[in-house]
């Protein structure tokens, strides 16, 4: 009944933190040493075996102590132990001195106390080295975290389940990724990006990917995709790592166009001189020969080939232009019928050669002149190649299913299209199939689209001629 007191007592200590921790463990030891002796005492000395209980005690004291508190309970409970079997053997009649037990015992308290302080303190220094470690691997993934968004390529990091652990910056610019961000649960990469997914799946089962690049629906940029395994097995998730191709376009031509650009300008200055002097002579001698009645075919021949070389000239000295844009928001319907009314009035063609479908309010942000410049080379096309009758030329205007902000521009004609195999050098600068092009037209179209944060492709496939302009706008369709 006196424990049970005791040990309500310093539950209550412990209830309202009477004391520091220190003293409530040293108060509720020696109670426990001080009751446990007296139970001894009581049930006939170390032979009853009562005397091995406070092992549990002292081994507790010395794993929840710091220091040595363990070992001077310890010793405090071997003092006790001594000191009963000595009362016992002065005050009991026959009692039978048992000093070698005691000392036994005295020393296995001595040895449980100080293996539970040795145990603590190794646990200490093992908790201490976690912490340490822990501190250094969260100062490397911070700075994997920073050099992963610094990397100006989108990347991602799939688990086995085909779900978005982390992506950086890059990858949320590519892939539309913010406002998926906000969900709490883990995004699903054939939810969000399917076509990365399928060539993903491809990968896993060992089937060569495709090396193609991958035009992505959102940002209309074209990637390359390369995969790296985290693990031997490669369904065991992956990085993926995607390689925006206009930026390595960029940068190639930002090297090319530097030594072109000067070449090309000193070229074009030095053919121009001689091409006027020449361009002049040839007029003057067709009205003296015109005068003369004289036959002036050969004249024409001259002026023709001058006029021709004069447009490359002009041509070349365009493609410096390109870097030169100043975007702004532009009504495309509004645009486009004032465009082809000015475009047939000087090309004397019909008006309804052209058909327009667009809805109204619907704005573009591009370059005024730019604009105008690329449809003019591509009307020209489409009428050389149509078959010139009503509704030959189709003008489709629309919204990207995929991304509302994307403006899609389709230009169409009842031609024969192009051949297959000039598809791929279609917009290579000096191919051209008409007799008297110059090939550059379609180059500084695509050329002068990519100024403008715009696309320009040929859809193969179709029935006729089909070209297709992908462009931002500030806003979605009103």
């Amino acid at each position: 009944m006196g424990y049970l007191l005791f040990s309500g007592i310093t539950l209550l200590f412990i209830r309202f933190r009477y004391c520091n921790f220190n003293c409530h463990l040293i108060l509720q030891i020696i109670g426990d040493i001080a009751f446990f002796s007296t139970l001894l005492y009581a049930s006939g000395g170390l032979q009853s075996g009562l005397g091995s209980l406070l092992l549990i005690s002292l081994a507790v004291s010395g794993l929840i102590s710091q220091g040595r508190i363990g070992l001077f309970l310890a010793a405090l409970a071997t003092i006790s132990l001594l000191l009963q079997e000595t009362y016992s053997v002065l005050t009991v009649h026959s009692y039978a001195a048992q000093y070698s037990q005691a000392g036994v015992l005295c020393i296995a308290y001595f040895a449980i106390a100080w293996l539970a302080h040795q145990l603590v303190k190794r646990s200490m220094m093992n908790e201490q080295l976690a912490q340490e470690r822990g501190i250094d691997l969260a100062n490397m993934a911070e700075i994997n975290q920073f050099v992963i968004q610094d990397l100006q390529e989108g990347i991602l990091v799939i688990d086995k389940e085909g779900l978005i652990r982390q992506y950086n910056t890059y990858a949320e610019k590519l892939l539309n990724l913010v406002a998926a961000s906000s969900v709490a649960a883990p995004l699903k990469l054939s939810d969000q990006i399917p076509e990365i997914a399928s060539r993903l799946a491809n990968w896993q089962t060992e089937i060569t990917p495709s090396s193609e690049p991958l035009r992505l629906n959102y940002s209309n940029a074209l990637v390359k995709i390369r995969f790296l395994a985290i693990q031997s097995n490669l369904r065991n998730g992956c990085v993926i790592f995607l390689e925006d191709m206009g930026r390595t376009q960029a940068q190639l031509e930002q090297l090319k166009l530097a030594g072109l650009g000067r070449l090309t300008a000193n070229i074009a200055h030095e053919i121009r001189n001689p091409l006027s002097a020449i361009n002049h002579a040839a007029e003057l001698l067709q009205e003296e020969q015109f005068e003369n009645n004289a036959d002036t075919r050969l004249v024409r021949i001259i002026c023709d080939n001058a006029l021709r070389l004069n447009k490359i000239v002009n041509n070349v000295l365009q493609l410096n232009r390109r870097n030169i844009s100043k975007p702004e928001p532009i009504d495309i319907s509004e645009f486009l019928h004032k465009f082809l009314e000015g475009f047939c009035h000087t090309e004397n063609i019909d008006n309804e050669v052209f058909v327009i479908t667009s809805p109204k309010n619907l704005l573009v942000h591009f370059d005024r002149d730019h604009l105008n410049q690329i449809l003019w080379n591509l009307c020209r096309n489409a009428w050389r190649h149509c078959h010139k009758q009503s509704s030959s030329i189709q003008f489709e205007i629309t919204t990207a299913p995929t991304n509302e902000h994307n403006i899609v521009m389709d230009f169409m004609d009842d031609g024969t299209g192009v051949k297959a195999n000039q598809i791929k050098q279609l917009f290579e600068p000096f191919f051209t199939t008409a007799p008297n092009g110059t090939g550059l037209g379609l180059y500084i179209a695509r050329e002068l689209c990519e100024a403008n944060q715009a696309s320009l492709d040929y859809i193969a496939g179709s029935s006729g001629g089909h070209f297709r302009i992908i462009c931002t706008s500030n806003q979605s369709c009103l």
